[in-house]
């Protein structure tokens, strides 16, 4: 089954059961899908949608420190509630030592020496792990293997 078809369906069954918290988020999501697809005249498959549920699961993170910041809880919890929707959606995420794994493999393959060399170990990185791992802690990990 399709990552969309399922979102779907989960969709439907949250509306069955009058889940309006978990219906809100799959509505977001399937709003965000829609986007995509008209502004870029195309079909999305699944490697696509799961790209859509990062950027959302980032805008989320950013959120909820800013929130908390403000001392706002209430919105904090919300878009909590709402990553956790969004992330049953996403592929299962690497382990950390899978990911220093990945990062050493890539940093010897790119030949990198130094920290200009980061962005050819991110450009070899990122398809590998898009969905799987945040990018943002993959890059501090590419960051702390460079300069040792």
């Amino acid at each position: 089954m399709s990552l969309k078809v399922r979102i779907s369906d989960d969709m439907k069954s949250a509306m069955k059961a009058k889940d309006t918290e978990r219906l809100a988020a799959i509505r977001l999501l399937m709003a965000a899908i829609k986007q995509k697809e008209v502004d870029e005249r195309i079909e999305l498959d699944d490697a696509a949608i799961v790209v859509v549920i990062d950027k959302m699961l980032k805008q989320r993170r950013d959120s909820i420190s800013q929130y908390e910041a403000a001392q706002r809880q209430d919105l904090a919890d919300k878009e909590k509630a709402e990553m956790t929707v969004l992330m049953a959606y996403m592929p299962q995420q690497l382990s950390e030592a899978e990911i220093d794994e990945l990062v050493a493999k890539a940093v010897v393959d790119s030949g990198a020496a130094s920290m200009q060399d980061m962005g050819k170990v991110m450009g070899l990185l990122r398809p590998q792990l898009a969905g799987r791992a945040d990018m943002a802690l993959v890059s501090a990990r590419i960051k702390a293997k460079l300069t040792a």
